[in-house]
């Protein structure tokens, strides 16, 4: 039966009194990934997923005020012209661009009503009566939730690929396949990668958010990773002929050039008339490897061997700071709960560590044990750090 008609089938069954039972939607094919990906290339994948998106929850975390869990990822290929049978569902689509390092995009999709309780909660609320209907403010909410996470993704991508990878600021908007909604955000190949987490954030969310991404884009990270883009440049380097093509250079009109009779011929000649191609020929440089006196550590005496571990006995104050904002009395008279307050810091950027009020290094948030902790990943040298205690 379709659009409420009956077809000619459904009416003898009808009339040999028989029960008409509803049509149980089909289920998609299966694909088999094997086909497409190699059995490497789907480690790779799910190893990259892992680690970027590991570092999300820490950062989706610090912004919900709730312990935020994703699970390790499955590998799956879905196909376009089948998201009507895998997404039956309202849900949200997030579409994210990278600008720097990588070249493709990916769309992050999520359940709508999950999505809710992430507005309601970056809105200060519970997140135990998110609103239903999600209205701008909402969407704005969510985005900036994911901006962050994405942007935390990325520097974590830039640290496996030893590479910057950046992103531009992500679009969002409601995503219903039934209804054919907010799927010009899915990439238009047919077939897609789908990299499936299992998210839990405190007792409020238990389920799925989903990043879908071409072949072609997965196959690009696998060879980032597995550092092939830059192996073929260096190729392309060592292609380059030593000896440049003969350069066509305007005939200069003859000079008379004297050379005095106490100096030793010049090392560089003035071009002779008629062959437009002489260079100048370069001087022999030798290069040698220089060679450094050994370094001894200084012996020091028991006296002051105890008076420096004194001095490493002193306890010093170590904060992280996050970003630093200026706002006016009045504003700071304004704020409540739930006021959100910019910082000057962008989306994904290592943090400061300061010791003493004085900076040391740079590094990314964790979370350890349920705790938060830092990983230093630029440190200054021991000379700069005891300077800047001074």
């Amino acid at each position: 039966m379709s659009d409420n008609i009956l077809s000619q089938e459904e009416i003898e069954a009808l009339l040999r009194g028989e029960t008409l039972e509803p049509a149980e939607p089909s289920e998609p094919a299966k694909i088999n990934i094997d086909e497409y990906l190699t059995d490497m290339e789907q480690d790779a994948l799910g190893e990259i997923g892992n680690i970027s998106f590991g570092s999300s929850a820490t950062a989706l975390s610090a912004l919900l005020g709730q312990k935020v869990d994703i699970t390790t990822p499955t590998i799956s290929l879905i196909k376009r012209d089948e998201l009507d049978k895998e997404f039956t569902h309202p849900y949200v689509a997030i579409k994210v661009e990278f600008t720097e390092g990588i070249s493709g995009s990916n769309v992050l999709v999520i359940k709508q009503s999950d999505a809710a309780i992430i507005a309601d909660l970056m809105l200060g609320g519970d997140g135990t009566s998110p609103n239903d209907e999600l209205g701008d403010i909402h969407l704005s909410a969510v985005q900036e939730a994911m901006n962050q996470m994405m942007g935390s993704s990325a520097t974590s991508m830039s640290t496996i690929f030893n590479k910057k990878v950046d992103i531009s600021p992500p679009t969002i908007d409601l995503m219903n396949v039934q209804l054919d909604q907010g799927i010009e955000h899915i990439p238009a190949q047919n077939l897609l990668i789908r990299v499936s987490f299992n998210i839990k954030v405190g007792e409020l969310i238990d389920s799925n958010i989903m990043q879908l991404y071409p072949i072609e884009f997965g196959k690009k990270l696998v060879s980032s990773l597995m550092g092939e883009e830059e192996a073929a440049t260096a190729t392309e380097i060592e292609e380059i002929p030593s000896t440049p093509e003969p350069v066509s250079i305007p005939q200069q009109p003859e000079r008379e050039y004297q050379q005095p009779a106490s100096q030793p011929d010049p090392v560089y000649h003035a071009p002779q008339q008629g062959s437009p191609t002489s260079r100048p020929t370069q001087p022999q440089v030798q290069v040698q490897q220089a060679e450094f006196a050994s370094f001894q550590s200084p012996s020091l005496s028991k006296e002051e061997s105890n008076n420096l571990n004194m001095l490493l006995d002193i306890p010093l104050q170590v904060t992280v700071e996050l970003g630093r904002t200026k706002r006016s009395v009045k504003e700071i008279l304004e704020m409540s709960g739930g006021s959100i307050i910019e910082l000057d810091k962008l989306a994904g950027e290592p943090v400061d560590i300061l010791v003493n009020n004085r900076y040391i290094a740079k590094g990314e948030v964790v979370v350890i044990d349920e705790n938060f902790g830092v990983r230093i990943t630029d440190i200054l040298s021991q000379m700069d750090r005891i300077n800047n205690l001074r």
